[in-house]
């Protein structure tokens, strides 16, 4: 049986599994060998699951708006890479624009419309705006997915910012 001689993994091949050191004629470190009572322990590596792509990630980041940007910002391997931090930073500010415009419209709506009779016609235009926001957000996420990093105007900037 073979061992790495760099960090002490068992070798079937002419290469390690485990580092990718070249291992020549499968021969075992000195003082290593499973079982052989040296008392050798190979070092333990912290065990790495795979992930998702980075493009992944970033489109799941828009997913529910600032819900899931939060989480990606929290979650360990994700929040340290720059590109995935800058979609859920944007997404964040994002969701919160569309939620402070939402609610601005409905105000403005409910003032102007309601007062003059005209119920349909801010009924239409909020549908509009939701209609226009539901485009946006397929539109970043089909892009991030994509690997296209699209900014948008105002939260863009500042998501770079925080990234």
């Amino acid at each position: 049986m073979a061992f790495c001689s760099n960090c002490g993994a068992q070798v079937t091949g002419s290469f390690c599994p485990n580092c990718g050191t070249a291992v020549a004629g499968g021969t075992a470190p000195a003082g290593a060998g499973a079982g052989a009572g040296t008392g050798y322990v190979p070092p333990s590596r912290p065990l790495s699951a795979p992930g998702m792509a980075e493009n992944v990630a970033g489109a799941l980041c828009y997913l529910f708006g600032f819900i899931t940007g939060i989480i990606f910002l929290v979650i360990a391997p994700y929040n340290q890479n720059k590109l995935i931090r800058f979609h859920a930073f944007q997404s964040i500010f994002f969701s919160i624009g569309v939620i402070v415009i939402s609610i601005l419209i409905s105000i403005i709506m409910g003032a102007v419309f309601l007062s003059s009779g005209g119920f349909w016609t801010g009924f239409l235009l909020h549908r509009l705006w939701d209609l226009l926001v539901f485009v946006v957000w397929l539109y970043m996420m089909f892009s991030t997915y994509n690997n296209k990093k699209v900014k948008l105007p105002l939260v863009g900037d500042l998501a770079e910012k925080q990234a």
